[in-house]
């Protein structure tokens, strides 16, 4: 039911990335890239997106056991972009054990109403193209993208944006589930004080997602193990700010206990089950 990309060594530290609304796990495939030689990264194709299921229920709780359920059973990293960031807070709150550090790429982890029901209403609108140049196009326009690479953006929607019966481009996505999820996206959240896990908080410093009113409750509740980086880059930080962003999470995750520290033993999990790669 749910589609999972994977890249590194299957015995590796564990790092599940999870995406925004309107994409797919191979988002992260630069950022996995850089980071397979210490890391098994897992990215699922989220519900109602890409390879894996579209069929509802859409809401946070189906989410987070669509997530716990698609990957290993261990202690791992986990890193949301928008939405995926929302349920990577779900999943550390709902499942502590299962989370030794938290990254969140520009979350959306409370939007107000409304700017949900505006979302909401966009995404109900059939997002068709003529040609796959002219989709990459719009994507600029529509997404505000300023400064991502063309030939990233490109490569990552070579697999998402693809012809339908009538001839034309679409995204492999179900409009219904994004929809939900906006309405999903302006439910109260579990209280900071609830996920007290060293977590890396990467914002766009022109990103339309604001995260102002989060922020000092967020750096209350965790004191030293809230980390904020603000990068030169809008909401989709991997594609405006690819090295920025990267370089933030290789610092956060070169910490104890992944990092080399003398004297210090490495922590590995055993797995259960190793998964075929979906590469």
């Amino acid at each position: 039911m749910i589609q999972l990309h994977e890249w590194g060594r299957p015995r590796a530290p564990l790092l599940v990335c999870l995406h925004g609304v309107t994409s797919h796990g191979r988002h992260f495939a630069r950022l996995a890239e850089r980071l397979a030689d210490r890391f098994h990264v897992v990215a699922p194709d989220q519900r109602g997106h890409g390879g894996s299921t579209w069929e509802p229920p859409w809401h946070l709780e189906q989410y987070v056991e669509d997530a716990l359920g698609a990957v290993p059973d261990e202690p791992a990293v986990w890193l949301g972009h928008s939405f995926g960031g929302r349920i990577a807070f779900e999943v550390a709150a709902a499942a502590a054990k299962r989370v030794e550090r938290l990254v969140l790429l520009d979350p959306a982890i409370r939007l107000p109403p409304h700017v949900g029901l505006n979302a909401a209403e966009s995404a109900r609108l059939d997002r068709s193209y003529g040609s796959f140049d002219e989709g990459i196009d719009r994507r600029y326009e529509e997404s505000l993208l300023t400064t991502a690479p063309r030939d990233l953006v490109e490569a990552e929607l070579r697999e998402h944006l693809l012809p339908s019966e009538d001839g034309r481009y679409r995204y492999r996505y179900c409009q219904s589930a994004v929809v939900a999820a906006y309405s999903e996206m302006t439910r109260e959240p579990p209280p900071f004080e609830h996920v007290r896990v060293p977590t890396l908080l990467v914002l766009g410093a022109t990103s339309y997602l604001p995260y102002d009113e989060l922020l000092e409750p967020h750096a209350a509740a965790l004191g030293d193990l809230l980390e904020v980086v603000r990068i030169p880059a809008g909401h989709t930080v991997l594609w405006d700010a690819l090295d920025d962003t990267t370089g933030a999470i290789e610092r956060f995750l070169g910490r104890p206990p992944f990092g080399a520290r003398p004297g210090a033993s490495r922590r590995c999990h055993p797995r259960a089950a190793d998964r075929p790669s979906a590469r």
